[in-house]
């Protein structure tokens, strides 16, 4: 037999490319990757992804915080680079007061720019409940931002602030004027010898207040009019909501100061230019103090009906904000669609939002005879009444709109996110001829509350202060939003509440002036921490990123109420001793007034470019209250302020 006939193979590879062999190419790797990537789950691949954009975004923050601290050291000192170009201004005639009229063009003089300087990264400077804060601001352009100068005149060895002299008025062009700079009258050395005389000090420092608003509106009107926010610096604007808030928000405070022809035309853009026919989200709580607000105070004070009229019109559109299971209002409203809805990251509403537009809703009501306004804010209020979840009167800082339950417990605060929930209790309950006896009963728990669990003393001065808790815990953390605490004990202790809550009032309004006096540049930071061990020197420590000052008015409202009810005059010489430390670090020589990233470098405060509204519709309309002796003008017993200092009035 034959065996199978056996049969042998030759395996040949056949290379591509000319016969060339596999030398492991950059092609051929990438291929062998791709395919093994493609092999790998999507939950996988997913979360390489992730980890990877992660690792890329701290990164990025990392360099950021790094170019800035760098910066910082390698920065030139700002005193010295503005007083070479302050020698060489020009300073124009100051604005005749009260009365003002239009300046001649003829007679305005062109000021140098100061030298360029990196702000760094933004931090979110809006006022109330942070979560606001994250909103972006749509800003028309970007420019290299300036330092801000270190505006001095120096006699005889001794520093001397010029609020007249900061009345700077400039053309278009930027070149510096040849010749020498010629000193000008300088209202506060004259003020500081008027003081000593006993003569004509308040009528100057009101008139001070008055130039600091011109200043102010010059600015405005000249680079952002008919837009919500100035940015001073790149003499440019920020847009929020795209409602002019600025003019919006001063238009009271324009009527108070009697610069009428500055009102005619502010009335005149309300009445053309302002439309709320707009495809855009408000903030229920912010649009409602600063615009209705504003719309409601000026309605009041002139007894124009346009005002009301515009008041009514964003009343209506505000309203979808309550269409919620729980009747408390989402914080966004687009009034242009009538569709509200709350937060993209959360269902939840801060306290302050939903329990601070109490106040104007109301008067709209009043005014309109349509009851809708205040039930719906009414009804949240009795909500909260009922809640549970409060802490000897001290409310959480979250509210759910599902549910309508407090969240986030166990954390309690008198600044952001709270603040405004306690300063409505007892306002509602004044504007409404102190009839609803519940306001009164929650506003006084909350006292108490206050006074037992967040009240402490500082070493080593013993400041009085309020802190935080936090689970049981203690944090000796203190807002600067907190410094409306003081005007609101003031002024329900005027109104027939306990003498204590006087006592209590000036014991904090030390601790408010502290957080400016302990401060190289005068001004206080936007949050500071106190220090509780006797053996440390200072009471005030404050954190990098705390340190900021966004031109608030919270201390300055305060003064306003104490100096009312105490006729102490030494509150009236805090404000001075702050305006003019705003006037030395926040001015803006082309116009206008800037926030500051530090309050610890006087040399540098890094400005922020940004003018908040507030500014004009608040801090300053207190500091003019604060120097008048004309009681009755806004007379405390016929009127209340909103959270924005819109004043409304008292029902009989």
């Amino acid at each position: 037999m034959y065996s199978p006939q056996r049969r042998d193979f030759v395996s040949v590879t056949l290379s591509p490319n000319d016969g060339q062999v596999y030398n492991n190419s950059k092609t051929l790797r990438k291929q062998s990757f791709w395919r093994k990537w493609k092999q790998l789950p999507r939950l996988q691949r997913s979360l390489i992804l992730f980890f990877s954009v992660f690792m890329l975004i701290c990164g990025i923050i990392a360099y950021l915080n790094l170019a800035e601290q760098w910066m910082t050291f390698t920065e030139p000192s700002i005193a010295r680079q503005w007083e070479h170009s302050y020698s060489k201004q020009k300073l124009a005639n100051p604005a005749v007061i009260p009365a003002p009229k239009q300046e001649d063009d003829s007679h305005q003089h062109g000021l140098p720019e100061p030298p360029p300087q990196d702000l760094g990264r933004r931090f979110p400077n809006k006022r109330g409940p942070p979560l606001l804060e994250n909103r972006r601001q749509k800003e028309n352009v970007i420019e290299p931002k300036v330092e801000l100068g270190d505006d001095k005149l120096h006699e005889a060895g001794k520093s001397i602030i010029s609020l007249r002299g900061a009345m700077m008025e400039s053309e278009h062009n930027t070149d510096p004027l040849p010749g020498i700079l010629q000193k000008p009258t300088n209202p506060v050395a004259k003020v500081e010898i008027e003081q000593k005389q006993g003569t004509g000090v308040n009528s100057e420092r009101k008139k001070a207040v008055i130039e600091a608003f011109q200043h102010a509106w010059k600015g405005y009107r000249e680079f952002a009019w008919g837009h919500d926010e100035l940015k001073p610096i790149s003499k440019s604007f920020a847009e929020w909501f795209g409602l002019g808030l600025t003019i919006i928000d001063a238009l009271d405070t324009l009527w108070i100061l009697g610069l009428k022809e500055e009102f005619e035309e502010a009335k005149k853009w309300v009445a053309n230019e302002l439309s709320f026919e707009k495809n855009v989200d408000v903030n229920l709580f912010e649009s409602t103090i600063r615009i209705l607000g504003g719309l409601l105070s000026t309605y009041h004070l002139t007894g124009d009906s346009i005002f009301l009229e515009k008041a009514k019109d964003l009343g209506n559109r505000l309203m979808p904000a309550f269409n919620t299971l729980s009747h408390v209002p989402f914080s966004d409203v687009n009034i242009g669609r009538g569709v509200a809805h709350p937060p993209r990251w959360t269902s939840d509403s801060t306290v302050a939002e939903v329990t601070s537009i109490q106040l104007e809703f109301r008067e709209l009501s009043r005014l309109t005879g349509d009851d809708k306004f205040k039930n719906a804010v009414d009804s949240v209020m009795k909500h909260v009444h009922e809640l549970g979840g409060k802490h000897e009167g001290l409310v959480p800082m979250f509210i759910n709109t599902n549910s309508g339950q407090f969240s986030h417990l166990g954390v309690f605060t008198l600044g952001a996110r709270a603040d405004s929930y306690y300063e409505y209790l007892l306002k509602q309950w004044i504007q409404g001829g102190k009839k609803e006896t519940n306001l009164v009963e929650d506003y006084i728990s909350a006292i108490e509350g206050v006074k037992k669990n967040l009240i402490r003393k500082s070493e080593p001065k013993k400041l009085t202060f309020v802190g935080e808790l936090s689970h049981g815990h203690f944090s000796p953390k203190m807002d600067h939003l907190v410094c409306f605490l003081p005007g609101t004990l003031s002024l329900g202790a005027h109104h027939g509440l306990s003498p204590e809550h006087m006592e209590l009032a000036k014991a904090l309004m030390e601790t408010c002036y502290q957080m400016y006096v302990q401060m190289e540049t005068g001004l206080s930071p936007e949050i500071v921490h106190f220090n509780l061990y006797p053996q440390q020197s200072k009471d005030v420590e404050v954190k990098p990123a705390d340190r900021h000052n966004l031109l608030r008015p919270e201390t300055v409202e305060s003064l306003f109420y104490l100096y009312r009810f105490t006729k102490d005059r030494k509150y009236q010489d805090w404000g001075w001793e702050i305006l003019k430390n705003f006037n030395k670090y926040t001015l803006v020589p082309s116009g206008g007034y800037t926030s500051i990233n530090n309050v610890q470098n006087p040399n540098n405060p890094d400005p922020r470019d940004k003018m908040e509204s507030f500014f004009l519709g608040e801090t300053l309309k207190y500091f003019f209250l604060l120097f008048s002796e004309d009681f009755d003008l806004i007379n405390l017993d016929k009127y209340v302020f909103n959270t924005e200092a819109h004043p409304l009035p008292v029902w009989t």
